[in-house]
């Protein structure tokens, strides 16, 4: 009889033991369900998202998935959280319809825009539309993705516009052009004689031709910090001759021609027509 009982005993604690280690401790169950996910466990199921804020996540490589994304279904039937969750404060993000630009959230900054695209923009690009208000020309009537396309994107010039000469470079442009006031020219010391040349070919020629000091002068030079400047010649000069003198030749070019080719006395002065040889005499019969 005790080896019955020593027998059914064993049964029962080896039933008990398994029931255990299948269902667990009502310790290890109350640990199961206070176990919380981890980053690490988000991508076990989910590989695309994370892979795409490694790459392209800007700010949002800063947060974790659960700052966002605060339950899972089927508990949490609303676990795609809406932009404004975090961004609000400023006019950008009062917009309605953010996956119209941002259409994927783990990728934010990269845009494609599609259609006829500006308001949007302005609520963070205000400078720009300030500039293409105050110095119009063709590019205030386009709209910002008829050039920018992509968030970011800077077009080159010559998408658009035929360069001033062959071997022109987007770098060449710019030291002239601002892309929102093209119209307002506006250069620096570095801009070379040849950058002029493509548009004021004759005046380039003639100082290259000349001999005398003006030709080892850079067109900005004279030409300072603005398109179309034309200095005094006194701005440099001041006023070397006589008063008497000054006030029979009212103007410097009356003997000096013009400042690309000076002192071509032969040549008539700038708006003087051209004076005919004299007449020989004739002999008499």
């Amino acid at each position: 009889m005790n080896a019955v009982r020593r027998i059914r005993l064993i049964a029962v604690s080896a039933l008990a033991l398994a029931a255990m280690l299948c269902l667990g401790t009502p310790d290890s169950q109350a640990a199961q369900a206070t176990a919380k996910l981890v980053q690490d466990d988000c991508v076990k199921c989910h590989t695309q998202p994370p892979a795409d804020v490694a790459s392209a996540g800007a700010g949002h490589k800063k947060i974790t998935c659960f700052d966002c994304h605060a339950g899972h279904r089927p508990q949490s039937k609303n676990n795609i959280p809406q932009c404004s969750q975090c961004h609000s404060g400023k006019k950008h993000y009062e917009l309605a319809n953010c996956m119209g630009c941002h259409t994927n959230p783990h990728t934010p900054l990269n845009i494609v825009l599609s259609g006829n695209i500006t308001d949007p923009c302005l609520t963070c690009h205000s400078q720009q539309i300030t500039q293409l208000k105050e110095f119009k020309s063709k590019h205030t009537n386009l709209y910002c993705s008829t050039c920018h396309n992509v968030h970011g994107k800077i077009p080159a010039c010559t998408q658009c516009h035929k360069p001033h000469y062959a071997e022109q470079t987007q770098a060449d442009c710019k030291k002239c052009h601002k892309a929102h006031m093209p119209k307002n020219v506006v250069y620096g010391k570095e801009v070379p004689n040849k950058d002029c040349g493509a548009c004021h070919k004759k005046a380039v020629d003639l100082l290259s031709a000349s001999t005398a000091k003006h030709k080892s002068l850079a067109c900005v030079y004279c030409h300072q910090e603005k398109h179309k400047m034309v200095p005094t010649c006194q701005s440099c000069h001041g006023t070397p001759h006589p008063a008497p003198m000054m006030a029979k030749f009212g103007t410097c070019g009356d003997c000096h021609s013009i400042a690309h080719d000076l002192n071509r006395w032969s040549a008539p002065a700038k708006g003087e027509p051209a004076k005919a040889a004299p007449a020989k005499d004739k002999k008499k019969k």
